[in-house]
């Protein structure tokens, strides 16, 4: 499976109590290759599983990939901004966007579909995703 991991996913995975866990552990088993991330996904799951050791961990396991650079993005990113402005999107949420528009061919693993079905990327195309079931 070619995917874009988004903390959501990663956040599940980590934290057994979570209630995405045992969803997250199902997609891991059929990884291929690794998850392509940004860093402020990365430092977003590090703050919310507390542990920045687990998620380095993720790295050097190769299960994720650091896929992504701001400062050769950032024109694209400020736009982005300007354009979600009122959807208030953070940092990751702009980098998984863009992300999509650089590797269209993979889905965003998210357990926050509501904000991925409205953002856009390229303008119009939606961005595939891929979430738990809802509950």
């Amino acid at each position: 499976m070619k995917a874009i991991a988004d903390t959501g996913f990663i956040v599940a995975f980590g934290n057994r109590h979570d209630r995405y866990h045992p969803w997250a552990l199902g997609i891991a088993k059929t990884i291929t290759e690794p998850l392509l991330t940004c860093e402020a996904v990365l430092a977003e799951s590090a703050f919310h599983l507390g542990s920045s050791p687990f998620v380095l961990a993720l790295l050097e396991d190769e299960m994720l990939r650091l896929a992504f650079d701001c400062g050769r993005n950032l024109e694209h990113l400020q736009e982005l901004a300007r354009r979600f402005a009122d959807r208030k999107p953070d940092l990751a949420d702009l980098c998984l966007i863009r992300m999509s528009e650089l590797f269209p061919r993979h889905v965003v693993l998210t357990t926050d579909e509501a904000d991925f079905h409205v953002h856009r990327r390229n303008r119009r195309d939606s961005i595939p995703i891929l979430a738990p079931p809802r509950m």
